[in-house]
């Protein structure tokens, strides 16, 4: 369980985290003693439990607690102070517990048991893809469904965009002045501001529509939306990529379902300029998990499978020479010449026309001898 807590006391935050050290699965992710700091870290990282002082310096706790709650609708909060007599205010923000110091151990393993339950009862009362309200599929173009399957009807074409701009936040906040420049870059001042608000009105209401407004939070200079109730492919994509360090025979189908997974590119049927750069992180992730898994294939003897995947790759990019070769491997590896012959004439042909250069000698090498 990730923690996070937040005390204007060094001395405080000290203790607690000496304390929650001692307790079995806790991390504790970050120790804050302003609310500034304590929004802009809950922006960045996951937190699933928080303890927060009620009187951070000048600022309320129980303020902080809720701007923390719109951020992060799943977050059990927990109040530590010494002021008593804000524990019926505090309650108004619905924390999971209110401990008044000194604190002890065994109070601490209490509340983080009961946080622990909480938790594990949301997981055991269904699969965690049913809580989610919305599908996006983000890999070959934008297409966006409810829990019914209907696809989401938008009022405005920026609506849609300021949408898909905020789900590449992945959750954390984005300023004004950056999503002006991004989404509204022919706009200036007061004009591009109207049409940002007219956006920002038109997205909460499609999200109504699906009783999910409260994803979207806003303040003076900054907007962000909550991910918890939406499934996301390529977010779920780069997760499931990430669990791959090696390719074997223990995780093998398990490697191709997820090759399987990038059906296209990143809002591939859509011109956002601001998507440019994560599209082609994307690509770079896909593209050397692909090569590395047709490579293993090859080498363990599945070679229609990694012909498959050879000829996927050459599909997206003809002039690459490692996704050619990858290939022209799997076909003399099937022993089919005329195949293997014909890719490399077409090949050849190719960069002549396009590049004006043959194919390396290595390649060329590779070639000859067979």
């Amino acid at each position: 369980m990730k923690v996070l807590l937040i005390d204007d006391e060094q001395a405080m935050l000290t203790a607690l985290s000496q304390l929650l050290s001692r307790i079995e699965g806790v991390e504790i992710v970050g120790m804050i003693r302003s609310s500034e700091e304590a929004v802009t870290f809950a922006a960045q990282h996951v937190v699933d439990l928080a303890f927060i002082d009620i009187m951070i310096a000048e600022d309320s706790g129980l303020t902080l607690a809720l701007e923390l709650r719109k951020m992060n609708t799943d977050l059990d909060i927990v109040f530590v102070t010494s002021h008593k007599e804000y524990a019926l205010d505090a309650f108004d923000v619905y924390p999971l517990d209110y401990i008044v110091k000194p604190v002890s151990l065994k109070r601490l393993e209490e509340t983080v048991a009961r946080a622990a339950r909480g938790r594990a009862e949301k997981l055991d009362s269904g699969n965690v893809d049913s809580l989610k309200r919305l599908s996006v599929a983000g890999l070959g173009g934008l297409q966006i469904s409810s829990k019914q399957e209907d696809s989401l009807k938008w009022t405005s074409r920026k609506s849609q965009e300021l949408f898909a701009y905020l789900l590449l936040c992945r959750g954390n906040r984005a300023t004004k002045v950056r999503i002006l420049e991004d989404l509204f870059p022919d706009r200036e001042g007061k004009n591009s501001e109207f049409y940002l608000n007219t956006a920002l009105y038109q997205l909460r209401r499609t999200l109504s529509t699906y009783g999910i407004k409260e994803i979207l939070s806003s303040d003076r200079e900054h907007y962000q939306m909550s991910l918890e109730q939406i499934k996301i492919d390529f977010i779920e994509f780069e997760e499931r990529l990430s669990g791959f360090h090696t390719i074997d025979e223990n995780n093998e189908e398990a490697a191709i379902a997820v090759e399987k997974m990038y059906t296209g590119d990143l809002f591939d049927d859509k011109a956002y300029g601001w998507a440019l750069v994560e599209r082609e992180r994307l690509i770079d992730l896909y593209e050397a998990f692909a090569k590395r898994l047709a490579k293993w294939l090859l080498e363990n003897n599945q070679i229609r499978q990694a012909v498959q995947i050879s000829k996927r790759l050459v599909r997206r990019n003809e002039l690459d020479e490692e996704a050619n070769m990858l290939l022209m491997h799997g076909f003399a590896a099937l022993k089919d010449r005329l195949a293997l012959q014909l890719h490399y004439k077409q090949y050849e042909a190719l960069l002549k026309q396009e590049l004006n250069i043959q194919p390396s000698a290595e390649l060329a090498e590779w070639y000859g001898r067979l």
